[in-house]
């Protein structure tokens, strides 16, 4: 893991067209913005493993759990 320390306004930039911009920070919170093509997600990690939880789930579906 790449640990980076950043103050108000500073940013870090991935790969090529990400860029992680920190914009506020109040008390133990950190406000960021991401700057990332529309083809790019960007997800919160907690929704990110919710959407591959539920991926999962749907490849487990059989022909039989199908209504027709």
């Amino acid at each position: 893991m790449l640990v980076l320390t950043r103050k108000h306004g500073q940013s870090i930039v991935v790969g090529d067209h990400v860029e992680v911009v920190v914009l506020e920070i109040r008390g133990e919170q950190v406000r960021l913005g991401i700057k990332a093509p529309k083809n790019v997600s960007v997800h919160r990690k907690e929704i990110y493993d919710q959407i591959q939880t539920e991926n999962e789930l749907a490849a487990d579906i059989s022909t039989d759990d199908i209504p027709f």
